[in-house]
């Protein structure tokens, strides 16, 4: 037989007694009258706490006794509290407190997994962000190349943003740059442009004018806007948007924002800081383009000012430099070396002679024969063009050529007198164009050689002054290359990355739908070398 539930007791009148049990958060005895004793238990629902009451038989129950008075302290019925009471176990009262305290513990222990559970989701959420947004950041800055545009890296940005952010639409806009160099031939960006990833049915001002209406400009923390009632705009619904300016210290590049979470939920700060992280990014980026820009124009105009300076010391040079590189650049090209490699050759070629600075005037326009001092002399120009070029990093890789051009493939040359393929390659590419371009102009001492004369000699210098290979190459393009050793007015073409410079040297012009064309043609080759005399060989540039 099942022992009867508790009678219904009138606890409202124990609410005071309740409420210090609450504060207290300890079980304590609020009314004790033999054989009865009630019990109040604290516990926890949530964050509130809440007290669980109830009565006790703490002493022996004789049929004699009679529990009218406690059920009329208690609000009870006394008929349900005999009844109740004659099916009791008898507890002792510190028994009673101490299973009590046990149960609470018990309950509290219950409270403390459930929040441990509960900051376990939490974390275990927050890190699977974190790693979606450390592989999303790592995966961007292995993309930031200098060779990409902050256009390329942003594309990249949000096609990576749409895998980990759950919106709807994804879209970054890049705000206009002009070049502020009246000289700056490369690629600026005179418009805004806009880049969309999923649904984002906005054209780019529409964009802009969206986050100018939300001032997210002026932005220093994203813009988190969950809106009860969607925002429309142009006739896009928007629920829910993370917006963040696209910055370079006090300069505005752009806008990126995600519109419209996917599962009809907010967006929080997990989503809010990787578009952040992703813009500041793109911003870096975008800073160091322009830094690397600057710098290029600087290292262009001290190019420029060199290669002016040694025009300037002999009238009959002028040109020569920048002739014998783009000379160099169509041997190079005709020997199969890469794109990336054309604008070295092309430098290479254009400073090869900036030693000559250093020479005396009188010997270097000398219209006779030279004595053997003087010719001395004019050979210390490779060496003082090496020390002069030292100094500049960027232009390492060019030293050694200006430092062996004149090199003979048989041992002969100066100044270190190397011999075949210990001469740099490069700088085996300039000793041609050189001596072809020397042998193709009027000197103070002579005038030009006829392209017979000319032929011969370069066919007679393979293997002996000159690398077979270049001279090989040289017949090959020998069409082209007569071509630009009569372009004697052309001056040296400005660009700050010196791309443009080899694409002029090379004839690509563009054709209009962005594609490059190649005005050269290419000849078949002219035959085999052969040996060329002393007098012949030494009839090359100085």
């Amino acid at each position: 037989m099942a022992k009867p539930e508790q009678p219904s007791i009138d606890w409202e009148q124990f609410g005071i007694l309740c409420r210090v049990v609450a504060n207290r958060k300890q079980s304590e005895i609020i009314w004790e009258e033999s054989p009865l004793t009630a019990l109040a238990v604290p516990f926890r629902a949530g964050e509130e706490w809440h007290v669980a009451a109830a009565v006790f038989l703490t002493a022996p129950l004789s049929p004699q006794d009679s529990l009218d008075a406690h059920a009329e302290r208690l609000g009870a019925k006394a008929s349900h509290l005999h009844h109740w009471a004659a099916h009791q176990h008898v507890w002792d009262p510190r028994i009673l407190l101490q299973v009590a305290d046990a149960c609470r513990e018990h309950f509290r222990t219950l409270d403390r997994v459930e929040d441990l559970e509960s900051q376990a989701d939490e974390m275990s959420m927050h890190l699977a962000g974190v790693y979606e947004e450390i592989s999303l950041l790592h995966r961007l800055t292995r993309n930031l190349r200098l060779s990409k545009t902050d256009e390329e890296l942003a594309k990249i940005a949000i096609d990576w943003l749409m895998e980990v952010v759950p919106a709807q639409g994804i879209g970054l806009v890049l705000l206009p740059v002009d070049s502020t160099d009246e000289n700056y031939l490369g690629k600026v960006r005179t418009q805004n442009v806009l880049l969309k990833a999923g649904n984002l049915p906005l054209t780019d001002e529409q964009f802009c004018s969206l986050m100018e209406h939300w001032n997210v400009r002026k932005a220093i923390d994203p813009l988190v806007r969950n809106f009860s009632d969607p925002f429309t705009f142009e006739a896009f619904s928007i629920r829910n948007v993370i917006a963040v300016p696209v910055t370079e210290g006090e300069n505005l590049l752009g806008y990126l924002a995600a519109f419209n979470h996917r599962q009809d939920q907010q967006f929080g700060s997990m989503e809010a800081n990787l578009l952040h992280s992703v813009a500041t990014i793109i911003g870096v980026h975008s800073a160091n383009l322009e830094l690397y820009r600057q710098q290029s124009m600087l290292l262009a105009g001290v190019i420029r000012a060199l290669t002016s300076a040694i025009d300037a010391k002999d009238p009959y040079t002028c040109g020569h430099s920048d002739r014998v590189a783009r000379i160099a650049v169509r041997l190079a090209q005709e020997m199969g070396y890469p794109p990336e490699m054309l604008s070295r050759v092309y430098l290479a070629g254009l400073l090869h002679d900036i030693g000559k600075i250093g020479v005396n005037d009188a010997v270097l326009q000398k219209p006779g024969k030279l004595t053997d001092e003087e010719y001395d002399h004019i050979k210390t120009h490779v060496e003082k063009g090496h020390r002069i070029l030292a100094g500049l990093k960027q232009l390492d890789d060019i030293l050694p050529v200006v430092l062996h051009h004149h090199e003979s493939w048989d041992g002969t040359g100066y100044p270190h007198k190397l011999a075949g393929e210990a001469i740099p390659p490069i700088a085996r590419i300039v000793a041609v164009a050189d001596a072809y371009d020397a042998m193709a102009s009027n000197r103070p001492y002579r005038s030009r050689m006829p392209n017979d004369k000319i032929d011969e000699i370069i066919r007679k210098g393979a293997g002996r002054q000159w690398d077979p290979q270049v001279v090989e190459a040289f017949f090959r393009a020998r069409d082209d290359l007569r071509q630009i050793a009569d372009e004697k007015d052309l001056k040296l073409i400005n660009h700050p990355l010196l791309g443009p410079i080899v694409r002029k040297s090379l004839g690509m012009t563009n054709n209009g739908n962005g594609k490059k064309s190649q005005n050269f043609s290419t000849s078949q080759p002219a035959g085999e070398g052969s040996q060329s005399t002393k007098s012949e060989s030494t009839m090359a540039p100085m």
